[in-house]
């Protein structure tokens, strides 16, 4: 299979098969690499790898180029790439993504980004798929011998049940949640205050805290366009 990576514009365009629930057209095409857990098809949907994350392009985290780099690497892989479902998870998250692992031949990429240290496990409420506890253990070996964003962000805790926060978004919480008396809303990185009063950007911004990752629920709707970060416009 010819597979044309345009690294100038960082878009790749790579034949991939589609499976577990989703139906394509053996044209469809990867169009874009958001960042080190997230693509999006030439069909227009959005993809976001199953079972790990990686750290933040914007707003910029410790190692978020670093991962989407590793990325766009293994996708220049030769091989069939397959996208697949977990019997035992969501195929769709609450933004609308496609909920897939993404495989070049045998190769299971998103195990393959937390064995290089480019991601760190993530199982969303808990929820553990059917790959769990091989992520889980490269992670454990990946920062035992301290690879990728394991050397690079000192301080990164490994907790797989919340989204990886590396070294330079921890100093922003610390701080933030020194502001604020220490009370933070759970559904959101970087310490928003608990607020039982609706939040808005300004407000986001005053405190300076924009742009924000969310989490959890969006309950003061700061993601406006549904793509995981709020007040970035």
């Amino acid at each position: 299979m010819n597979k044309k990576v345009l690294v100038a514009s960082a878009l790749i365009a790579i034949g991939v098969t589609i499976s577990g629930g989703y139906t394509a057209s053996a044209a469809t095409t990867i169009t874009k690499v958001y960042d080190g857990n997230t693509i999006t098809l030439s069909t227009g949907e959005k993809v976001r790898l199953l079972q790990i994350d990686t750290p933040e392009l914007s707003p910029a985290e410790c190692y978020g180029k670093e991962a989407r780099a590793a990325l766009v690497t293994l996708l220049s892989t030769p091989g069939q790439l397959s996208l697949k479902t977990d019997p035992k998870l969501d195929k769709v998250d609450r933004y609308g993504r496609l909920l897939r692992y993404l495989f070049i031949g045998k190769t299971n990429i998103n195990l393959k980004l937390v064995e290089m240290g480019a991601a760190a496990p993530y199982f969303y409420k808990g929820d553990k798929g059917q790959y769990s506890t091989q992520i889980l253990k490269a992670a454990q070996t990946a920062k035992s011998k301290s690879l990728g964003l394991w050397k690079s962000c000192p301080g990164t805790q490994l907790t797989p049940n919340d989204a990886v926060t590396t070294i330079s978004k921890a100093v922003t919480t610390t701080a933030s949640a020194s502001s604020t008396g220490g009370k933070c809303d759970p559904n959101y990185a970087g310490c928003v205050p608990l607020s039982p009063t609706d939040l808005d950007c300004p407000d986001i911004k005053s405190l300076g805290l924009a742009p924000v990752k969310v989490i959890g629920q969006d309950v003061h709707k700061l993601d406006r366009d549904g793509d995981g970060i709020g007040c970035d416009k």
